[in-house]
């Protein structure tokens, strides 16, 4: 469900800006307005949906538009042309009040600048939007409180913004974005300031929080990294337009066109490809069959093991060619020779942190759901293949001793 929806938004800066729709709609250029009638195009009819409790990552070069789109969502700046809906209602027809109460109760935004008050507490700087609100001293205590302590800052509340280190700042701004409780956060390059090792440590945080928020975030970035490693969906933007909108999969794997393609070509996709893109059906049999069966169903398939699952699939083990010889020459059920230690991942789990344990385990890597229920099995070769270009997911060669399972 879209939580923020935008129809053919554009903005122009520049007198005349007016006539926007009418020059765009015409196939006047970025370059021809800005020849003939002076006018900046900065957002060129850009239609997105954005979807409740998703991250968003908005994301470009500089000059591409994307910190004035972020700042259309919540009328900071005004748009020339085209219609935001939040929850369905229209910003554009906002009186003042409305507006205000609009960025007060339902989007919250953290900015690159950290602009915290230096004579201020932390606490105190927590408290300052609900205390322009008129929020009773206790309820806005309780509500800075409870923001520090989402942040992990709620220890450092009585000191000053200058013993606090950049990513501890930065924190203390995004604690000042929750404590209203927005059901929107937006994210103006929030880390770009910041040093890479800090960065990398806001957003590993950005993602527990969100496990525990489940807020809409709209994330700007000029960085590729960044935006494949938090974004739910990434919107990818040039001159103004949004040339793709997709999963950061997506993206990787079907850019829209050269631009994209070039756009993406240098990132590494052992850090966004997941287990479910590699894993193959799992050939399993249940714990009461005997080892006969196992090895009858392994030669049809020709395979060289079995995952053992009970009815509900929930994982048992693994039962090798071998073990299963040995089980009817000592007449042993399969239940007494599986193999329990089996390692296991979740469908999520990306391909970087893959490639030491399919180096090192003697059987195929299940992957298991929430629930310990086996949906797929990740089989030699598998990771390398997908990174070299073939088919995510496709199923491996039997034949092929390396893949094989």
């Amino acid at each position: 469900m879209a939580i923020i929806e935008l129809k053919q938004v554009s903005k122009l800066f520049g007198s005349g800006s007016q006539q926007a729709q009418r020059l765009l709609d015409e196939g006047w250029t970025k370059e021809k307005l800005a020849k003939e009638k002076q006018l900046v195009l900065a957002v060129n009819r850009v239609s997105l949906q954005i979807g409740e409790g998703e991250i968003f990552v908005i994301m470009g070069l500089s000059g591409s538009g994307k910190s004035t789109l972020v700042r259309l969502l919540n009328r900071l700046i005004e748009p020339s042309a085209g219609d935001i809906l939040v929850r369905g209602q229209a910003i554009t027809q906002m009186n003042a009040s409305e507006l205000r109460e609009l960025r007060r109760k339902t989007i919250g935004m953290v900015f690159q600048k950290f602009a915290l008050l230096p004579h201020r507490t932390v606490l105190s700087n927590v408290e300052f939007g609900l205390e322009i609100q008129g929020v009773p001293k206790k309820e806005r205590r309780e509500k800075a409180l409870q923001s520090l302590q989402l942040v992990g800052l709620d220890n450092w509340a009585d000191k000053m913004p200058d013993e606090l280190s950049g990513g501890m700042q930065q924190r203390v701004g995004l604690a000042r974005a929750l404590a209203n409780d927005p059901e929107v956060l937006l994210m103006d390059e929030a880390f770009s300031a910041l040093d890479p090792l800090i960065r990398r440590s806001m957003q590993d945080e950005l993602l527990e929080l969100q496990l525990k928020m489940k807020k809409t975030i709209v994330f700007i970035t000029h960085d590729l990294d960044e935006a494949l490693r938090i974004g739910d969906k990434i919107a990818l933007m040039r001159d103004g337009a949004v040339v793709q909108v997709g999963t950061p999969e997506e993206i990787m794997i079907n850019p829209a066109n050269e631009y994209v393609e070039r756009f993406v070509e240098d990132a590494d996709l052992s850090k966004v490809l997941t287990a479910e893109h590699v894993m193959r059906r799992p050939e399993t049999i249940a714990p009461d069959r005997g080892p006969r069966v196992a090895l009858q169903l392994m030669r049809e398939v020709g395979i060289s093991n079995l995952f053992v699952v009970d009815r509900q699939q929930l994982l048992i083990g693994v039962i090798s060619a071998d073990d299963a010889a040995e089980a009817m020459r000592a007449n042993k059920t399969l239940n007494e020779v599986v193999n329990r230690d089996v390692p296991t991942v979740s469908p999520q789990t990306v391909l970087n942190d893959l490639f030491e344990l399919c180096g090192t385990s003697r059987v195929p890597v299940a992957v298991v759901n929430d629930a310990g229920r086996l949906v797929g099995v990740i089989v030699r070769g598998a990771v390398l293949g997908a990174l070299a270009g073939q088919i995510p997911g496709k199923e491996a060669n039997a034949d092929d001793p390396e893949t094989a399972s």
